[in-house]
């Protein structure tokens, strides 16, 4: 199994980095496998409505000249997502939703009925109100959102700081433990539940 996450962040290893990081280290235990994709400092062309990916069948973006069509190869052969983002002004980096956008748009079926989650950064405020956009994502595409004990959300300016946040990491944690129970199929205390591809229900 692989969670395959997505640092929408200009700064590679900050304190969004840092977040993924310790959801990465507790699917690791789980025996999951992980890879983080730096969106970085590009820019990223939005969608532009031009219904390429619509012409081509191919679930593919027309535009094949940035990150957006291997991130959707990448999803085919993963079976759960991570997507975090800093706080800007109350939402997330507009890297992250230029490229969320046309990822969707062209390739949603790589990423139907498998369960995803945001993580957010934010020196103070804004965190929700990011988060429910990266949700609206999952919601809008038949896919489970995998919670935590809080929101998914770290504060901090600088990674020092973010590894300061004990419960935002406490969050980060936990939250990896439950997305290995909707990939696993069974929750901490043994008890199972059917999850599958051919359905939307978590019974």
């Amino acid at each position: 199994m692989k969670v395959l996450m997505i640092n929408g962040s200009g700064n590679e290893n900050g304190c969004t980095f840092t977040a993924l990081s310790a959801v990465a280290e507790t699917l690791k235990k789980e025996n999951i496998e992980t890879e983080i994709v730096q969106l970085g400092k590009s820019a990223y062309m939005d969608c532009i409505a031009c219904m390429g990916c619509r012409k081509n069948g191919l679930n593919r973006c027309a535009f094949n000249d940035d990150i957006v069509n291997r991130i959707i190869e990448k999803a085919e052969q993963s079976d759960g997502f991570v997507f975090g983002s800093p706080v800007y002004y109350a939402h997330p980096s507009g890297r992250l939703l230029s490229v969320l956008d046309r990822v969707f748009y062209a390739g949603s079926s790589a990423f139907r009925f498998k369960p995803g989650a945001a993580v957010v950064c934010a020196r103070r405020a804004g965190t929700t109100a990011a988060l429910d956009v990266l949700n609206k994502y999952f919601g809008i595409n038949q896919m489970p959102i995998a919670s935590s004990t809080y929101w998914n959300m770290v504060h901090g300016k600088t990674p020092e700081d973010v590894m300061q946040d004990k419960e935002g990491l406490q969050s980060m944690h936990n939250l990896g433990k439950a997305m290995a129970c909707l990939l696993k199929g069974e929750a901490p205390n043994g008890s199972a539940f059917v999850y599958g591809s051919t359905t939307n229900f978590i019974r």
